[in-house]
């Protein structure tokens, strides 16, 4: 299917806010959440609005979106915006229940990642005002982009599991460690691949087929330095190239911005200085 480039303008009688979004579309809908479920919400507030008495009836709050869009399955298609108008008073009052309401009631081909609508697993994570979070969790009065195209790529690559170089025991024991090791931990194992930290970063902008990014970094780290784990030199030999870690110029949006409040920038550092004494090892051996 092809991929959906979407921005939003929301726009209503003062100067509206700019809102991106990028998505992936995915075929069949397959994997994020029921279309129903959006309807289920969009439905709701329709429902009572309709419900109220002719006396209480409250004037429309009309915003527009202009979606900026781009199909690059089609030939010659060059990004064009395209325009929808909804009544907040029959829409929930997130970014992300417009764009169902969009996708359900207005044009099926709007696309885009979403899930849990708790603001917990990260699949709407979108570039709001100038900064990446969740749309799920992000007034409408706000705006939104998404750009994950290498992201989870990347993710496959650095082997985010544990790894041991004699697996006899594998499902007969418990792999141990100790409580300081374990401690070590904290602040990276509850990054919820959301990507606001790479989508934030003007390094993974620009070097984003090549630079891992802030969430992969992170992540990448997370099993460095896990006690329980035999491949640290492998993880980190991975790595040894100008594009892949190096493009990080500690320009910290990445920790900013992160809806969790992790440090990725300080896990990046830290595996600089991971690599400069595996670097010191292999010239010695």
């Amino acid at each position: 299917m092809a991929a959906a480039v979407v921005g939003v303008s929301l726009k209503r009688s003062v100067p509206g806010v700019t809102l991106w979004a990028a998505a992936r579309q995915v075929s069949g809908g397959g994997g994020y959440i029921s279309e129903r479920v959006g309807g289920w919400v969009c439905r709701g507030a329709q429902t009572a609005a309709a419900a109220a008495p002719a006396s209480q009836a409250v004037a429309p709050r009309i915003k527009t979106f202009a979606i900026y869009r781009w199909d690059p399955d089609k030939p010659g298609d060059k990004p064009h915006m395209q325009t929808y108008e909804i009544d907040l008073n029959k829409c929930g009052s997130m970014v992300l229940d417009a764009l169902i309401k969009i996708k359900n009631e207005m044009d099926s081909t709007l696309t885009f990642r979403r899930s849990c609508r708790e603001g917990i697993c990260g699949s709407c994570a979108m570039n709001i005002n100038g900064g990446d979070t969740p749309a799920c969790t992000q007034r409408i009065d706000t705006n939104l982009i998404s750009k994950i195209f290498f992201v989870f790529l990347f993710y496959k690559v650095i082997e985010p599991y544990l790894k041991k170089r004699d697996e006899s025991n594998q499902g007969k024991e418990q792999y141990l460690q100790s409580i300081e090791d374990r401690e070590k931990l904290d602040g990276l194992y509850e990054c919820i691949l959301c990507a606001c930290c790479s989508t934030s970063c003007p390094s993974y902008w620009w070097n984003g087929d090549k630079y891992l990014g802030p969430a992969v970094l992170m992540q990448a780290y997370r099993w460095m330095i896990d006690s329980r784990d035999d491949y640290t030199e492998e993880r980190l030999a991975q790595l040894e190239d100008p594009f892949s870690l190096y493009r990080c110029h500690t320009i910290m949006n990445c920790t900013k911005t992160c809806p969790k409040g992790l440090n990725p920038g300080k896990a990046i550092a830290e595996i600089k200085k991971m690599m400069a004494t595996y670097k010191e090892k292999a010239v010695s051996a």
